[in-house]
């Protein structure tokens, strides 16, 4: 996403903190991180300078959108992290505090939320962080001439911002600036606040500013193809750009007028590494941060030299199935009932016909677990431990087939009609278990006489990936993908009806009621809020237009000469590693 800490393999970055990433693992166990993997480096004294070499686990080349208002994958979120600094930090539990480069007051009588920037936060160029770089954050994401895919629903609660995107306003009413252009406070003006509104990644507000003075010469259709956007991008955070490798690495070095001070590191060069690369580079040394490709651990897991660094993120896998369209004109979901995927037997019996369990057993020893609902368990409360989930069941599979009227005709099943059935299932390119993975995924659907083949005929390569999802190709009618999900867990920003997010494209009324609900003025009280979160992962379990899979321990592979590297909320920049904090210990 989350903003997001990136998975492998696909990402699509979003204001509430979210990533689309390929699916290719899963399992069923539950083990508590803390006991099993250290979530930080040991603390040691650091010492000044040091290069450290990051790898970026990926088989295609980054795009390079150095923004995060634009940035479509999550592999460009990654290259871009030594830079990138959002603008709160949070505590543990991602409540945002007062450390970031900005501070947040929300004022539920007015209505506002009053955001600030620290004195002496500085551009890259050594330009003040004003208010106007603050505002410019909403008019890229909103300006539909940028074709951000980071706008949403949520966004409009903001007075004028809808008029603002429909282009039906030059400027948007509700961002107010107290102290002019060159202050350093914007007021945003809501018409209700928001429960989510007191953590990070809620997508109520940008989290982020963006350089007007820099960028404002730019027209909003040619910015993501910029150079100042593609080649020589200005952040406030602790390194800057020096070299760029178009697709293949990122040399980042100090940014002299970063606000906390000097980095330790002298250097970050973060490089592109095939995923079947990873263990080899892990155990030779080449790199000194690399992430562990699961299916890979018991090749890298006894490395010397190394730190192993762990967590259970909040992500989750899943298959999508497409049952409509996005009208771009009137900026909603648009489904279609007639759509071949529009139809729950069919939907729930692919779902009760996945050995996920076994799949995750057999090719990542364990590090992922089977999840039965779209909420992970590191939500607390909010986790509704009695939806079952698609536990493996080809018994129960063919009665609903059978029951719903999905007869046999031949080796093939066909449509309740008589018609053929076909069905085109995208997965994305990975590591090498991916394709015996998806093999097996397809068999099984065989099993219960579905006949369902790979769009293209092939694993599909990343970049095409994303744009056959996004752009709602008809070569595909089911897709396996995954969420990383904002510290916040609304859930309009992936399944609103004006969620350009929402892949599935569908859209019921039920599902837009409990959307609504859960992030309704009544949600102030944890309560009800908890009780309509169990009510929508019940729902969604029923009508299954998106059936979750599993999720997965992140691993990294951390030199471990190094200090101050943590996966820790607190630690982090809205999942961000804090860079300027990580060195070598003396």
């Amino acid at each position: 996403m989350k903003k997001i800490k990136i998975l492998s393999s696909i990402g699509v970055v979003t204001a509430a903190a979210l990533a689309l990433v390929a699916c290719s693992k899963s399992g069923n166990t539950n083990v508590n991180t803390k006991k099993n993997f250290p979530t930080a480096t040991p603390k040691k004294a650091t010492k000044q300078g040091g290069t450290v070499k990051v790898a970026l686990e990926t088989d295609t080349p980054f795009t390079g959108i150095f923004s995060d208002e634009l940035a479509t994958t999550a592999v460009d979120s990654s290259v871009a992290e030594p830079g990138e600094e959002s603008l709160f930090d949070t505590d543990n539990h991602y409540k945002i505090n007062d450390k970031g480069s900005a501070t947040l007051k929300l004022n539920q009588n007015a209505k506002t939320a009053t955001i600030t920037m620290k004195k002496g936060v500085k551009w890259s160029d050594g330009k003040q962080v004003n208010a106007k770089d603050l505002e410019y954050s909403y008019e890229i994401l909103a300006n539909k001439k940028t074709a951000s895919q980071r706008y949403n629903s949520k966004f409009e609660d903001i007075n004028g911002m809808k008029e603002y995107h429909e282009g039906k306003a030059k400027t948007i009413s509700g961002i107010e600036m107290p102290d002019g252009e060159n202050g350093r406070t914007i007021v945003l003006h809501y018409k209700q606040l928001k429960p989510g509104m007191y953590y990070s990644g809620n997508g109520y507000f940008s989290e982020d500013a963006a350089p007007y003075h820099y960028l404002k010469n730019v027209p909003f259709n040619k910015l993501q193809s910029s150079d100042q956007i593609r080649k020589r991008p200005l952040y406030y955070g602790p390194f800057k750009v020096q070299k760029l490798v178009r697709g293949q690495s990122v040399t980042w070095v100090p940014n002299k007028y970063y606000w906390r001070g000097r980095p330790k590191l002298n250097k970050i060069v973060i490089q592109v590494v095939s995923q079947n690369s990873a263990s080899q580079a892990i155990k030779s040394h080449k790199f000194d941060v690399a992430q562990v490709v699961n299916s890979q651990w018991n090749q890298v897991k006894g490395t010397k030299g190394v730190d192993f660094i762990g967590q259970i993120p909040l992500q989750y896998y899943y298959l999508g199935f497409k049952v409509g369209k996005w009208n771009t004109a009137k900026g909603k979901n648009v489904m279609n009932k007639n759509a071949k995927m529009n139809s729950k037997p069919l939907r729930q019996a692919i779902g009760y016909a996945m050995n996920v369990d076994a799949v995750d057993k057999r090719y990542t020893q364990g590090l992922s677990f089977q999840v039965p609902t779209l909420i992970p368990e590191g939500f607390g409360d909010y986790f509704n431990k009695d939806v079952k989930g698609y536990h493996y069941d080809l018994k129960k599979a063919n009665q609903i087939l059978d029951k719903a009227g999905y007869k046999k005709k031949g080796k093939w099943r066909v449509q309740p009609n008589g018609k053929p059935l076909t069905i085109h299932f995208m997965a994305m390119t990975g590591d090498s278990t991916q394709e015996p993975i998806v093999q097996n995924y397809i068999q099984q659907w065989h099993k219960i006489g579905l006949n369902v083949k790979l769009t293209g005929g092939r694993l599909t390569e990343p970049n095409s990936f994303y744009d056959k999802v996004q752009h709602d190709d008809p070569s595909v009618d089911m897709f396996s993908a995954g969420w990383t999900l904002a510290s916040e867990p609304s859930q309009i920003t992936m399944f609103g009806e004006n969620s350009v997010q929402n892949y599935e494209r569908f859209v019921t009324p039920e599902n837009n009621k409990l959307l609504n609900e859960m992030d309704s003025q009544k949600s102030f009280n944890h309560k009800y809020r908890v009780q309509k979160f169990h009510e929508w992962q019940q729902y969604m379990f029923d009508q299954a237009y998106v059936i979750p899979m599993d999720n997965k321990y992140t691993i990294e592979a951390v030199n471990n000469k190094l200090t101050g590297y943590s996966t820790k909320p607190s630690q982090n920049n809205n999942g961000h590693q804090l860079w300027y904090q990580v060195g070598y210990a003396k």
